[in-house]
């Protein structure tokens, strides 16, 4: 079973453990020869990484460790700033990129409380697309069914590949239209994505600053809970229910359904009928302002227009070197003009505020975080076609959360050893605190599926 935050901190206190052993087995797993490291990591940071771990256990012998967590291996994916280093965001044409003068202030607040980051984490170039392919690093492949060589999820693919390869206890991704989410739905593990405003997004490569959020990917609720509160710098208050016994959980009836597979589909209804068993309502809830998303992203949304601006010198300047299919995604913002972007962004805030109010009377949505099981990637590298509308369609629900600046979260509802698939939880914006509560209730009525 894999390790939580609580209990290496737990380790770590009481000595049966120490900072230096988890960060060479750690290294022993991104070496491992059959293993994914060298496609699930751009850069390793080996001797930074291990003599961070000899400090970190000397701090604690002299009980002077900067919290609980000090020691504890993760990943971080490529578009955070680190100092030293140029931030590629998993792409070739940054690579002689001035070097970052420090940290982004979300990994700054992860040093400070001593978590040791391993090295940075492989994504889909410059954090657009949800299928986790890069054709300059490759791709890791998801947990599930190595032989076959499924997709990780994307953008934040090594991160999740990290953790569920046990080569970090924790990876930090982005989150524009389920980044972390997707990526944790195939490869089993919990992707947490925050109200887009509670952490600090400087230093973060940008996608879309209007959609963009910084969330960690790990083995449990809880262990998203400890570095979302680290990362935004505010510990979330604890007077929310834990129980499950009365909560209304809403099953939206329009999109988010739409063409499950049968594995997928049948994982859902089974981790439906165990929440209701612990005590929930589960109540259809049709939601048919979720088709309105569709019609809002017709042009290509906030993502293509944005991602064009910021790309577009660069394109001008070094656009051969793209991986061609982000190009031509980026490109799409050439077909908003300035007034598509205005009318967008009204739009928008209607939207949110709107679905604000259409699910104020549940305490928490529930459909799955992806449609179906990951599919193969070779399936995917010649297929223009198929990787288009396969992106389209593992990006579907995720992008509801994001659109509606909601917070949400990915678990695992899938038996053990069968193909991974995600529960997605959702609340609006600001309700991180509340869902973090009715998402680990969850996480123990799912414990026995």
């Amino acid at each position: 079973m894999a390790r939580t935050l609580s209990v290496l901190a737990d380790d770590l206190a009481s000595g049966r453990t120490t900072s230096l052993a988890l960060v060479r087995e750690a290294l022993s797993r991104i070496d491992a020869p059959q293993g994914e490291g060298t496609l699930a990591f751009i850069k390793v940071h080996r001797e930074a990484a291990l003599a961070a771990a000899e400090a970190m256990d000397k701090l604690r012998t002299a009980g002077l460790a900067p919290s609980p967590f000090a020691g504890i291996p993760i990943s971080v994916k490529d578009l955070f700033d680190l100092a030293g280093e140029p931030t590629t965001a998993g792409s070739t044409v940054l690579a002689d990129a001035v070097p970052a003068e420090r940290d982004a202030p979300a990994i700054a607040r992860l040093r400070r409380a001593g978590f040791i980051v391993m090295g940075r984490t492989n994504m889909t170039e410059f954090a657009f697309s949800g299928l986790g392919l890069n054709p300059h690093y490759g791709t890791p492949a998801s947990p599930y069914d190595r032989a076959t060589r499924r997709i990780p999820g994307g953008s934040s693919s090594g991160a999740a590949v990290s953790v569920a390869d046990g080569m970090a206890y924790a990876g930090i991704g982005s989150d524009t239209g389920g980044s972390c989410r997707i990526p944790a739905a195939f490869c089993g593990i919990v992707g947490y994505k925050p109200t887009a405003a509670s952490v600090p997004r400087e230093g973060a490569f940008p996608l879309s600053q209007t959609l963009d959020s910084i969330g960690p990917l790990a083995n449990s609720v809880e262990c998203c809970r400890i570095l979302h509160e680290v990362m935004s710098g505010a510990e979330l208050p604890k007077d929310v229910p834990a129980s499950l016994e009365g909560l209304r959980i809403g099953v939206p009836q329009t999109i988010a359904l739409d063409g499950l597979d049968a594995h997928v589909a049948a994982s859902f209804d089974r981790a439906l009928e165990l929440l209701a068993k612990a005590g929930a309502a589960v109540i259809d809830a049709p939601l048919e302002r979720f088709a309105e998303v569709a019609r809002l992203n017709a042009k290509g949304g906030f993502a293509a227009s944005e991602a064009y601006a910021h790309h577009r010198a660069l394109i001008e300047a070094k656009g051969d070197g793209y991986d061609p299919r982000v190009r031509t995604r980026v490109l799409r913002g050439r077909n908003q003009d300035c007034a598509d972007y205005i009318e967008l962004t009204h739009a928008r805030a209607a939207f949110v505020a709107a679905m604000r109010e259409d699910i104020s009377g549940f305490d928490v949505l529930a459909m799955p975080t992806v449609p179906t099981v990951a599919p193969a990637i070779a399936e995917l590298v010649e297929d223009d076609e198929a990787f288009t509308r396969i992106n389209l369609l593992m990006l579907r629900n995720p992008t509801l959360i994001n659109m509606m600046d909601g917070c949400a979260i990915s678990l695992p509802m899938h038996r053990g050893g069968e193909a991974p698939a995600g529960l997605m939880l959702a609340r609006a914006g600001g309700g991180d605190a509340a869902l973090f509560a009715i998402a680990a209730a969850a996480e123990a009525a799912l414990a026995g599926r």
